[in-house]
C-alpha cells in the first residue's frame, strides 16, 4: 500500500520509462563510446601496448599533462577557493559581472582561449613582455601550459566550493568565538572540514580537465619535443594524423585510466568524510 501511495504522488511520473531513456542516454554517450576505446585495445598485444605508452615522447607527454595538471589544479584550488569566498561573504560593486565572468571559460571556445593566451603571454605581448624583462618566457613553455589550466579550471573549484560557503551556517562561526577560537583555528576546525569535500571535488574535476585538455593548452604550449612541451592530447591527435589508430587508441587508454582513477579517488575521500561525519 505503501508503494502504491509512493508511486502515484512521484513528481516523475513512469518510473520504468524514465529509466530506460535515462540509461539509454548514458549508454549511447558515455559507455558505448568508452567501450569502443576499450575495444580497439584489445586488438593490440600486451608487448606492442607497453611498447606504445613507453616511447620516450609518450612518457615525456605524459609527464607534461599530468605535472601542469597538477600545479595548475592546485593553483586552482587556492584562487577559487578565494575567489568563491570573496563573491559569497562580501557585497561590492561589480560582483554579479566577476560572478558571470567566472562561466566564460565553460562558453568560450578552448582553441579561442589558447590563441588569445598564446599572444597575450608571447614575449611581444602585453604580459610577456613584461614577464620577459624578468627572463621568463610564458609561451610556448610550461609555464603557458599551467597558465592555459589555471584558466579552463578555475571554474570547477569555484562552482563546488560555492554552494557550500552559500549554504555554511554562520552560527558555527559565532559560536567559535564566543568559546575564545582565534581566526586560525576558525578556518582550520569549524570552516575547512566544511569546503574540504568540495575542495576535494574542485581539485580532481579540474586535475581530470587539465589532463585531457586540448584546444586551450596546443597553442600556447608550442609542442617541442626538445622542450618536452608535447602533452598527451597532442600525441593522441598526431598519432590519428598519421592513420596509427592503434597507438592513438593506447595512449587513450591509459589517459582514460587516469582520469578514473583520479574521480574513483575522490569520491572514495568522500565517502571516507562522509562516515567520519555521521560517526
Amino acid at each position: 500500500m505503501r508503494f502504491t501511495a509512493l508511486k502515484k504522488h512521484t513528481p516523475i511520473p513512469g518510473f520504468g520509462l524514465t529509466l530506460g531513456i535515462t540509461i539509454s542516454m548514458v549508454s549511447i554517450f558515455v559507455l558505448i563510446p568508452l567501450a569502443s576505446v576499450l575495444y580497439f585495445g584489445t586488438t593490440l598485444s600486451w608487448m606492442e601496448f607497453w611498447h606504445i605508452i613507453t616511447m620516450p615522447n609518450v612518457l615525456y607527454a605524459f609527464a607534461t599533462s599530468i605535472g601542469t595538471s597538477f600545479i595548475a589544479a592546485l593553483m586552482n584550488v587556492i584562487f577559487g577557493v578565494l575567489l568563491a569566498w570573496v563573491i559569497v561573504r562580501y557585497e561590492f560593486t561589480g560582483k554579479s559581472l566577476i560572478n558571470g565572468l567566472i562561466e566564460i571559460p565553460f562558453a568560450l571556445p578552448t582553441a579561442v582561449a589558447g590563441i588569445t593566451l598564446s599572444k597575450l603571454y608571447s614575449d611581444q605581448g602585453l604580459i610577456g613582455a613584461w614577464l620577459s624583462q624578468w627572463g621568463i618566457h610564458a609561451s610556448y613553455s610550461h609555464i603557458g601550459i599551467v597558465v592555459a589550466l589555471v584558466f579552463v579550471g578555475i571554474p570547477f573549484v569555484v562552482r563546488t566550493v560555492q554552494p557550500v560557503l552559500e549554504d555554511f551556517d554562520s552560527t558555527y562561526e559565532e559560536a567559535a568565538y564566543m568559546l575564545g577560537s582565534s581566526t586560525f583555528d576558525l578556518y582550520r576546525r569549524v570552516i575547512f572540514p566544511e569546503l574540504k569535500p568540495a575542495i576535494l571535488t574542485g581539485f580532481g574535476l579540474a586535475f581530470a580537465r587539465g589532463i585531457g585538455e586540448y584546444g586551450s593548452v596546443i597553442y600556447i604550449s608550442g609542442n617541442s619535443l626538445r622542450e618536452h612541451t608535447q602533452i598527451v592530447s597532442y600525441v593522441i591527435m598526431q598519432k590519428l594524423n598519421y592513420a596509427d589508430y592503434a597507438g592513438a587508441t593506447a595512449v587513450a587508454i591509459v589517459l582514460l585510466v587516469i582520469s578514473f582513477l583520479v574521480m574513483l579517488t575522490i569520491n572514495a575521500m568522500h565517502i571516507h568524510q562522509s562516515k567520519r561525519g555521521g560517526a
